[in-house]
């Protein structure tokens, strides 16, 4: 009768070596969650994470913390300042166009 042996890992890996591979690669974890009910989509959760490194996140573009709100004085930095002053000048041209239409609905009365 010949003995088999179970092959063994030859070295072993401590979880600081995983972690340390983990936030220099950077792992992504997506997933979506259905819930149907005779063929009717009632709830659909997509789920998508992200672990890596700050290093890592800033070398693929992943880097909102930069444009975070301002606590000291309420402002948003970057980008978000611009947007928003976009944004208020195109509803003050919203509220002036439904001003002019209220204008031209009332006299047509």
């Amino acid at each position: 009768m010949s003995t088999t042996r179970i092959p063994t890992a030859t070295s072993s890996t401590s979880i600081a070596d995983i972690l340390e591979r983990v936030l220099d690669m950077g792992v992504v974890i997506a997933g979506d969650i259905r819930i149907k009910l005779v063929d009717i989509e009632l709830l659909t959760i997509q789920i998508r994470l992200v672990v890596c490194s700050v290093e890592k996140a800033k070398e693929i573009g992943m880097d909102w913390w930069n444009l975070a709100i301002d606590k000291k004085n309420n402002t948003t930095d970057g980008i978000a300042k611009s947007d928003a002053s976009e944004l208020a000048s195109r509803l003050e041209a919203m509220e002036l166009k439904m001003k002019d239409l209220e204008r031209v609905g009332t006299r047509t009365r």
